[in-house]
C-alpha cells in the first residue's frame, strides 16, 4: 500500500509539474497517458492487488511520466538548471515505453501473455527497442523531431542517425503490430468474461482511433484523438474489475450501425450531388433535394441490412431474442413434447449454449423432460445454469443451459431464457391439465363399466332366469303359447345382455385393468372379424392411461379394417423401445382412412396429442396403417 502511494505521488507531482511548466501538443499525450493509465493501475492494483495487468498500467503510466516532465522541463521557454540531462531523460526510453505499452496490452486482462509461444516475441521486441533506446541515448538521432539532444557529444552521429533513420520506422511498426495480432488471436480465442473485457477494450481503442483520424482529417489536429486516450484507460480498468461488462455488446452494436449508415449516407448524398451535377447543371438546390428524397428512400432497407451485420459480427450465428422466440411458432403445430424440445432449441440458439435440459416438476422432483441436443447425456445439473419454470405462482420445472466453459448467461440471455421459460410453463400446465383430463375420463369409463357390470347387467341376467322358471311353469300347466312368448323375451333379454356387455367392455376392458396391455390385445384380436398377426414386446406395467390409449387405438384400428376397409388380414404390433411404447395396427384393405372432426380417429389424436404422441396415419390403395410411439417416461 505504501509503495502504491508512493508511485502515485510521484507520478502526479511529475504531471503536475510538467503541466505547470506549459502546454506542449506534441508531448500531451505523455502527459495524459501518465495521469489516466497510473490512476487506473493504482486502483485496479487496490481492488485486486494480484492482479498483474494493474502493475503493467502503473508501470506504463510511470514511464509516461518520467519522459512527459523531462520533455516539458527541457522546452521550458525560460532556460532550467540541468534542463539538457533532464530532458535526455525524456528522448530516449521512448523505444522502451512502446515495448511496455505493447505488453501491457498483449497481457490485458490478465496481466499474462496467452501462451508461452509469445515469450520469445516479447524478448525480440525488448532487444529491439533497448539497441534502439541506447542508439537514441547516445546520438542526437531524435534531434529534428523532439528538439532535444544528448547532453553529450560522442563521434559516429552520421552512421548512428542513417541506421536509426531505417530501423526505426520498421521497429515502430512492429511494435504496434504484434500486440495487435496478439489481441486479435487472444480475442478469437476469449470465452465468457474475458472476451467481453476485451471486447470492452478494443471498443476504446477503435474509439478514439477514430476520434484522431477524425481529427486528423476534419480539424487538422491530433488534439481531439490525445484527449481521448484517459478514456482507454478508464474503459480497461472497467473491463479488469468487471464492472458492467454485459453492457458492452449492444453499445459495439449500435455504433457499428449508426458509423456504417452515416458513412453510407454520406457518400450516397455525394455520390448523388457530384454524379448527377455533372450531367445537369444550373438547377441550384434541386439536386440537394433530390439526392435527400433517394437517401431517404433507401435509409430503412439499408439500416436493416447493416442491422444484421451487425448482429452477426457481435453475437456470432446466434437468434436474437425476437428471433429464437418467433421460430417457436414453427414446433407448435407438433405435439407438447416437440414443443418442449424446440423450446430447448431455440434456448441453445439464442444464448450460444452447448447444452440445454427442459426439467418438469417441484424443485426437489425435477424430472428431465427435453433435451438438446437430443443424442446429448443429461448432465449434471450443478454444471448448468438454471432459471425456474413457474406457471400461477407454482415452480412447474426448470429451463438449464450449460455454455462453453468460462463463459455465463448475460442479462438479456437470461431474460431471454426466463421468457422461454415462462412459455414453458403454459406448455407444461396445458399437458398436466390434458393428462389430468384423460385420467379422469379413463375412470369415469372404468367406474361406469363397474356400474354396468355389477348393477344393470347382473339383474338383466336375474330377469332372464326368472323368465326362464316362467317358460318352465307355463310349460308343465300346458301353456305352450304363453311359454313359447315367454322364451322368445327371455332370448331377447338375453341378446340386450350380451351388447350391454360388449358396451361395457368398450367403455373400459376389465381385462386390461386386470390383466395389463398383452392380454387385453390378445383379447381384440381373438374378437376380431379379421385374422389378426400379433406381436407383443411389453414386459412390464406402464401408465393406466398410456395402456388404455394404446388399447383404444387398437380397437379402432381393427374396427375400421373389418367394417370399412373391406380388409381380409390384419397386423398389430406393441412394442416397447427407448423412445416409448410403439404401437402399430395395419391392414390390406381398400384404404380411404383420413383424421375427419367428430371422427373416431380424430379423438384419437387428441389423446395421443395429450400424452406428447402423434397419430401417423397412411391410408391408400394397398391398406392402411396407424402408428404411433408414446413416451412412457
Amino acid at each position: 500500500m505504501r509503495r502504491s502511494a508512493a508511485i502515485g505521488a510521484l507520478v502526479a507531482v511529475l504531471v503536475a509539474g510538467g503541466f505547470a511548466l506549459g502546454l506542449h501538443v506534441a508531448n500531451l499525450h505523455n502527459g495524459l497517458i501518465a495521469a489516466s493509465f497510473t490512476a487506473v493501475g493504482l486502483f485496479v492494483v487496490r481492488r485486486r492487488p494480484g492482479n498483474r495487468e494493474g502493475w503493467l498500467f502503473v508501470a506504463t503510466g510511470a514511464g509516461h511520466a518520467v519522459m512527459f516532465a523531462g520533455r516539458q522541463y527541457a522546452l521550458h521557454p525560460g532556460l532550467l538548471p540541468g534542463a539538457t540531462w533532464i530532458g535526455w531523460l525524456g528522448v530516449w526510453p521512448l523505444p522502451i515505453m512502446l515495448v511496455v505499452i505493447g505488453v501491457t496490452v498483449m497481457c490485458f486482462p490478465t496481466g499474462r501473455l496467452p501462451s508461452p509461444g509469445w515469450r520469445p516475441v516479447v524478448a525480440a521486441l525488448a532487444a529491439v527497442a533497448v539497441v534502439l533506446a541506447g542508439v537514441s541515448a547516445l546520438w542526437p538521432v531524435e534531434a529534428a523531431r523532439t528538439g532535444l539532444s544528448p547532453p553529450f557529444d560522442l563521434p559516429g552521429a552520421g552512421p548512428a542517425a542513417a541506421a536509426y533513420r531505417v530501423a526505426r520506422p520498421i521497429a515502430y511498426l512492429l511494435f504496434q503490430l504484434i500486440p495487435a495480432a496478439c489481441v486479435v488471436v487472444r480475442l478469437g480465442r476469449a470465452r465468457g468474461d474475458e472476451a467481453r473485457q476485451l471486447r470492452w477494450f478494443v471498443y476504446a481503442v477503435a474509439v478514439s482511433a477514430a476520434v484522431m483520424v477524425l481529427g486528423l482529417t476534419v480539424l487538422r489536429t491530433p488534439v481531439p484523438g490525445t484527449l481521448t486516450v484517459p478514456l482507454v484507460a478508464v474503459a480497461a480498468g472497467a473491463a479488469i474489475l468487471k464492472y458492467r461488462l454485459y453492457d458492452i455488446d449492444p453499445v459495439i452494436n449500435k455504433s457499428l450501425v449508426w458509423t456504417a449508415m452515416a458513412a453510407l449516407v454520406a457518400v450516397g448524398y455525394v455520390a448523388v450531388v457530384t454524379g448527377a451535377g455533372s450531367l445537369v447543371r444550373g438547377h441550384g438546390t434541386l439536386l440537394p433535394l433530390l439526392a435527400t428524397a433517394i437517401v431517404a428512400v433507401v435509409f430503412e432497407p439499408l439500416r436493416s441490412r447493416v442491422q444484421r451485420l451487425a448482429d452477426r459480427l457481435v453475437y456470432g450465428h446466434r437468434a436474437s431474442p425476437y428471433e429464437a422466440l418467433s421460430r417457436l411458432s414453427d414446433h407448435l403445430a407438433g405435439p407438447a413434447g416437440g414443443l418442449l424440445a424446440g423450446i430447448c432449441a431455440t434456448a441453445a440458439d439464442g444464448v450460444g449454449a452447448r447444452e440445454v435440459v427442459l426439467y418438469s416438476g417441484p424443485a426437489d422432483e425435477l424430472r428431465t423432460e427435453a433435451i438438446w441436443p437430443a443424442s446429448a447425456v443429461p448432465p449434471s445439473r450443478d454444471d448448468l445454469d438454471a432459471v425456474p419454470i413457474m406457471h400461477d405462482g407454482r415452480v412447474r420445472g426448470a429451463l438449464a443451459v450449460r455454455k462453453a466453459p468460462g463463459e455465463s448467461l448475460t442479462t438479456a440471455e437470461r431474460k431471454l431464457i426466463a421468457d422461454l421459460a415462462a412459455q414453458a410453463g403454459l406448455v407444461l400446465e396445458l399437458r398436466a391439465t390434458a393428462k389430468r383430463l384423460i385420467a379422469a375420463g379413463d375412470a369415469a369409463r372404468r367406474r361406469l363399466e363397474r356400474d354396468l357390470h355389477d348393477g344393470a347387467q347382473q339383474r338383466l341376467v336375474t330377469v332372464a332366469m326368472e323368465l326362464g322358471a316362467v317358460v318352465q311353469l307355463a310349460s308343465a300347466a300346458g301353456s305352450t303359447g304363453v311359454a313359447a312368448r315367454a322364451d322368445i323375451v327371455r332370448m331377447q333379454l338375453l341378446e340386450a345382455t350380451a351388447e350391454l356387455r360388449e358396451m361395457a367392455r368398450g367403455l373400459h376392458p376389465a381385462v386390461l385393468t386386470q390383466d395389463g396391455l398383452e392380454a387385453a390385445l390378445e383379447f381384440l384380436a381373438d374378437r376380431s372379424a379379421v385374422p389378426v398377426r400379433l406381436s407383443v414386446a411389453v414386459d412390464r406395467r406402464l401408465a393406466a392411461e398410456i395402456e388404455a390409449t394404446a388399447y383404444f387405438l387398437v380397437s379402432e384400428g381393427l374396427t375400421n379394417a373389418a367394417k370399412h376397409a373391406g380388409a381380409r388380414h390384419a397386423a398389430v404390433r406393441a412394442e416397447l423401445t427407448a423412445t416409448g411404447l410403439a404401437v402399430e395396427v395395419a391392414d390390406d384393405g381398400t384404404g380411404g382412412a383420413v383424421v375427419q372432426p367428430g371422427a373416431g380417429l380424430e379423438g384419437l389424436a387428441d389423446r395421443l396429442a395429450a400424452l406428447d404422441a402423434r397419430l401417423t396415419v397412411t391410408s391408400g390403395p394397398s391398406g392402411t396403417r396407424l402408428a404411433t410411439v408414446i413416451p412412457c417416461g
